[in-house]
């Protein structure tokens, strides 16, 4: 008997021992606030059971800690009720959730929680004057308190009231901003600072319908009117610098002639079209009569699109700037690349070769690039790619980059250029990687020029490219995708943006991720999409991995690939593709190489 109870004696006192160490490390004070929170919003002990003290905070379910203090809470729909006043103490709080609870009374005073950055109230049963204590927090980013019963006014950065609009959102104002616009229900604010009246309004101060109609009518022509000066203003720019660039001509973007090779003359070596299987015939003179538009300029040469006369439409490269040894080399290379057919994959569907002239003729992408979907014509107006497309883009990406690696196991081949310009979207919306396997030609170079996606590997020589290089350039556009900035400012692929200088994004994802909350690093176009920001920061995580500056720290593509589809599942790609896209399998890898490599 005097056993046992010194055996409980000392598992007390141990008990006790690594529960102090755990409030140490952790931080005594969020402790104790969470569990008062917790104390106040379940009462009853049957919503957060797993919030108990001898475990550790920061693995309880909707929390996440940074340095040993909660960085993000998110309880969203779980019927939590009372006030969530405790949590008022987590001054390091950077993310805070409450979205569809049934939270009550006033908001609480919110004035320590500094390091606030996303603030979501929203769908509970707060009411009251709206919470003064909100305009103090100088690095909020979003707010929203729609759907409760508060009323009062809404105080301006300056300490004015702001008229409320619709009140159903609040909008995001940019880092380390204040957040003047905020959410509630538009039946409980006034319109001015005057005391707030509840109900229907029918006094005389009330505008008539035809009043504001006719005012919404003006700004619409006024607006109209702005945005159609601004066009040409710039547009007629835009033609001037692409029609001269350093006092030289350049060619046109349309073309009434062909731009391929002009007539053969005298010593000319005439080539000949060169079909892959499925391809539609036609003869080089058929180029030559179709009428051509430039589509941009990359490291390889420069792309068109070009209409043929039965209507056919397709995508022809000239190729320059190339080192190739000879016709055989050439012709070698092409019948690897023309082998490889995937549906994440432009397939090449014919090849020119003269001594002169080198043509590429792919399949043509009517949606554009990645990079104009990303930053083109960025701003008021412009519908801005939706998390769902760029998730689903880099899924794709990701499985066609895979596709290459495996195709042709002997050679361990690598797409060598892989950017936002060489993503490709076809008419169902996948991703299409395109200008694979071309580094083979790349010109020698002592100092070859960054991009901002090549690897620091492969800064020395960029022609000895591994498949780790393109994982590297892989990751490098995943945080395009992510964080909305082009890490290849320089090298845009010739669409005149007027950028100059190059972003190591990487570099700079990393010290703000080593700084501050992940939420600094994303995109402001993606804040106001809901329920993604695990889905995000998974993504993000992914992309640092890729782009980690050793090679062997780096995930092949078939693991990156499982962990982009397991962010959301694999429902979330068009194209289901067959098991060697994902698959370690020897034979099934070995298999899939044999077509490409014959």
């Amino acid at each position: 008997m005097a056993a046992a109870l010194s055996r409980c004696i000392t598992f007390l006192l141990l008990f006790s021992f690594f529960f102090h160490l755990n409030n140490v490390a952790f931080g005594s004070s969020d402790l104790t606030a969470l569990l008062e929170f917790k104390a106040s919003a379940d009462p009853s002990n049957t919503i957060l059971t797993r919030w108990t003290p001898a475990s550790d905070p920061c693995f309880w379910p909707g929390i996440s800690c940074f340095q040993n203090r909660v960085s993000r809470l998110v309880l969203e729909n779980l019927s939590l009720r009372g006030s969530f006043q405790p949590l008022a103490r987590l001054t390091e709080l950077r993310i805070l959730s409450l979205k569809y609870n049934h939270f009550s009374g006033p908001i609480p005073n919110l004035s320590n929680l500094t390091s606030l950055k996303l603030l979501f109230l929203s769908h509970n049963k707060f009411s009251g004057d709206f919470p003064q204590s909100v305009t103090s927090l100088t690095r909020l980013y979003r707010l929203d308190l729609s759907f409760n019963q508060l009323s009062g006014v809404i105080p301006a950065p300056q300490g004015e009231p702001t008229r409320p609009g619709s009140g159903a959102l609040a909008s995001p104002v940019g880092p380390r901003g204040n957040s003047s616009t905020v959410a509630s229900s538009p039946t409980t604010l006034p319109d001015n600072g005057s005391p707030v009246k509840t109900g229907r309004n029918n006094g005389g101060g009330k505008m008539s319908t035809v009043a504001i109609v006719f005012i919404i009518l003006g700004d619409v022509i006024v607006l109209t009117l702005i945005a159609f000066l601004l066009y040409c203003f710039f547009w007629r720019r835009y033609s001037k610098k692409m029609s001269r660039k350093n006092g030289e001509p350049v060619e046109k973007i349309v073309y009434s002639s062909s731009p391929y090779p002009n007539p053969p003359q005298p010593g000319y070596e005439r080539g000949k079209m060169v079909f892959f299987d499925g391809s539609k015939k036609f003869e080089l003179e058929d180029l030559l009569r179709a009428s051509a538009e430039m589509l941009g300029k990359g490291g390889f040469g420069t792309a068109y699109k070009a209409v043929l006369d039965d209507g056919n439409v397709v995508a022809v490269k000239r190729l320059k700037e190339m080192s190739v040894n000879g016709r055989r080399d050439f012709e070698n290379q092409m019948e690897i690349l023309g082998r490889i057919k995937h549906p994440n994959l432009v397939s090449l569907k014919a090849y020119y070769f003269a001594r002169d002239e080198k043509l590429l003729v792919n399949d043509f992408m009517p949606n554009g690039n990645l990079f104009w979907l990303l930053h083109g014509n960025r701003g008021p107006g412009r519908t801005p790619l939706d998390w769902t497309s760029r998730l689903r883009i880099a899924s794709g990406a990701a499985k066609g980059l895979l596709y290459i690696h495996n195709s042709c196991k002997p050679l361990k081949l690598v797409h060598g250029n892989i950017k936002s310009t060489n993503v490709l979207i076809d008419k169902t919306g996948n991703a299409r990687l395109t200008d694979f396997g071309l580094s083979a030609f790349a010109l020698p170079s002592s100092a070859p020029k960054s991009n901002g996606y090549r690897a620091p590997e492969a800064s020395v020589d960029g022609r000895k490219l591994t498949q780790q290089c393109d994982v590297y350039s892989f990751g490098v556009l995943l945080l395009e995708l992510l964080t909305g900035k082009c890490p290849s400012i320089a090298d845009n692929g010739g669409q005149g943006t007027g950028y100059t200088g190059i972003l190591d994004l990487p570099r700079w994802v990393q010290s703000v991720v080593r700084e501050e909350w992940t939420a600094e690093v994303f995109d402001i176009e993606l804040m106001r999409y809901k329920g993604i920001e695990e889905e995000m920061v998974g993504l993000l995580q992914i992309a640092m991995a890729c782009s980690s500056a050793s090679p062997d720290q780096r995930p092949k593509m078939n693991f990156v690939v499982k962990m982009i589809e397991e962010l959301r599942g694999v429902e979330m790609s068009p194209s289901h593709d067959t098991l060697d896209s994902v698959s370690d399998s020897p034979a099934v890898s070995e298999d899939a190489g044999a077509v490409a490599c014959q």
